[in-house]
């Protein structure tokens, strides 16, 4: 399908990959203190932050962060029927990664939106450099794709490769402007705030 067609979904991307990345934290935060799971958010049931389907997702995505996919996916099965909806889609996308992950040595996409959510899963659970790589496969194949060159530039700035992140976010914005609108409120380019480039980049009607 020509990346024209997918505009309106791809165009999505960083939001879609933004909400992945905090969930991603904040279950990892979770981990670390101990913690009892956090309170619902505004506006949704306070039993799907504390029932016990909430508490077999994050122990499934701790799997799946440990890299053991063969224990992952199953957890991830068994749930998917009972999940709560805001739940379900994630749980979709865990499973397509641990079953990519299972047979790494014949992984392929049928859609570039599914080639898009692989990366930006890897991308949450910490594996940069798979994540880096599915992004620029996406690009050899697709050289339009903002959205996999705002992924990468997302990457770049976590992982500290300044000039990188400028010159995937400044292609990000040739492509789709509306990813100078997205990087504006994205704190994942926390770390670029202080560089007059970026800045320049992000409002180029400043003198």
């Amino acid at each position: 399908m020509p990346v024209s067609n997918l505009h309106n979904r791809l165009s999505r991307g960083p939001a879609h990959c933004k909400l992945m990345r905090q969930e991603a934290r904040s279950l990892a935060q979770d981990r670390k203190k101990q913690s009892p799971p956090p309170p619902a958010k505004p506006g949704g049931h306070a039993s799907t932050a504390t029932g016990p389907a909430f508490q077999h997702y994050q122990a499934a995505v701790q799997l799946l962060q440990q890299g053991k996919y063969d224990k992952a996916l199953p957890a991830f099965e068994k749930l998917l029927p009972a999940a709560p909806v805001e739940l379900q889609e994630r749980c979709k996308m865990y499973i397509s990664t641990c079953q990519r992950q299972l047979d790494k040595s014949n992984l392929t996409f049928q859609t570039p939106e599914e080639h898009y959510d692989y990366a930006v899963s890897q991308l949450n659970i910490g594996y940069y450099e798979e994540a880096r790589e599915q992004f620029n496969l996406i690009l050899a194949e697709y050289p339009a794709a903002d959205y996999a060159c705002y992924g990468l530039a997302l990457l770049d700035a976590m992982t500290g490769r300044t000039q990188d992140c400028l010159k995937n976010l400044a292609q990000a914005i040739e492509l789709n402007p509306k990813n100078r609108l997205q990087a504006r409120v994205d704190n994942d380019f926390q770390s670029m705030v202080d560089d007059p480039r970026f800045t320049e980049l992000l409002y180029p009607e400043v003198p």
